[in-house]
């Protein structure tokens, strides 16, 4: 069985992301990782380079910004069209797969080779929020993702790189889950890399508009929010304890709306019954 990892990335450096511990967190599972990087001029390249591995590729281009946040899906896509294989693992540069998934995700790519109704595999999520002692758990996170695809198969990044879809009417994958679990620190940097995500956010999606408002040094409070009691993965030890006191101090209040009441209705049921009403998934499990 050959197994691909693919990831991509820009401006990793300003932008503070674990993109190493990602990759690290995946080689243990791959024959050879792809990792496209966007135009960068804070070294992100040589910071994927000092990986140091015989089995990374890099593929680099000058990406398209008129796109808006459309360029994270036709990226992934040039990624994955790079790898060859029975299995493709992807990572973003926020994720990173907790060492107890490798085994899991193993044996789950074993068992689902020789199907191929399962177009791909599921991890579960951890989404660390304002920092790494905090997490949230409503419905404004995504609880499992399609992390795993058949590559030289008609499946395409979805929208802005979250998920997948196949074919030409990007109908929904069918996938199987696999036990894994990223964890998600996309939420959980520095305040000021946060704030710097931000500005990129309004040029990628608001042609340089100030829509998204600069971050005090408190994220706002979330529906759902609670404290994080798990293990980090351990090649993260290192990176949460360089950045510890540089990350959101407690929550900022927000005003209750109809949206939030909805949110809260919406955990109460999930609470007491498992089932999250009307959930949005990028895939059918199988």
């Amino acid at each position: 069985m050959r197994v691909v990892g693919f990831s991509l990335v820009a401006n990793a450096v300003w932008l503070d992301f674990p993109v190493l511990e990602a990759l690290r967190s995946i080689l243990p599972l791959c024959d050879e990782l792809v990792v496209n990087v966007g135009p960068s001029q804070d070294g992100t390249l040589e910071l994927v380079r000092s990986l140091g591995d015989p089995r990374l590729r890099v593929i680099e281009g000058s990406w398209a910004p008129a796109l808006g946040g459309a360029v994270l899906a036709l990226e992934t896509e040039r990624a994955l069209a790079a790898c060859r294989g029975d299995w493709a693992i992807y990572i973003q540069a926020d994720e990173v797969l907790h060492e107890s998934g490798i085994p899991l995700l193993r044996s789950a790519m074993e068992s689902a080779r020789g199907h191929p109704r399962v177009e791909g595999l599921l991890v579960d999520f951890v989404h660390l929020y304002g920092n790494t002692e905090w997490q949230g758990t409503g419905r404004s996170w995504y609880r499992r993702e399609v992390r795993v695809v058949r590559p030289g198969s008609d499946i395409h990044s979805f929208e802005e790189a979250q998920g997948f879809r196949a074919g030409p009417s990007r109908r929904k994958l069918r996938a199987r889950r696999s036990g894994a679990t990223y964890y998600h620190y996309g939420w959980a940097r520095p305040m000021e890399s946060l704030q710097a995500k931000r500005d990129v956010d309004n040029t990628l999606y608001y042609a340089g508009a100030p829509r998204r408002r600069p971050l005090t040094s408190r994220l706002p409070w979330d529906v759902g929010l609670r404290p994080f009691s798990g293990r980090h993965p351990g090649l993260m030890r290192g990176w949460i304890d360089s950045r510890r006191g540089r990350m959101s101090d407690g929550f900022a209040p927000r005003a209750w709306d109809a949206r939030r009441f909805a949110l809260l209705v919406s955990l109460g049921i999930e609470r007491l019954t498992g089932w999250r009403p009307f959930e949005f998934t990028n895939y059918v499990e199988v």
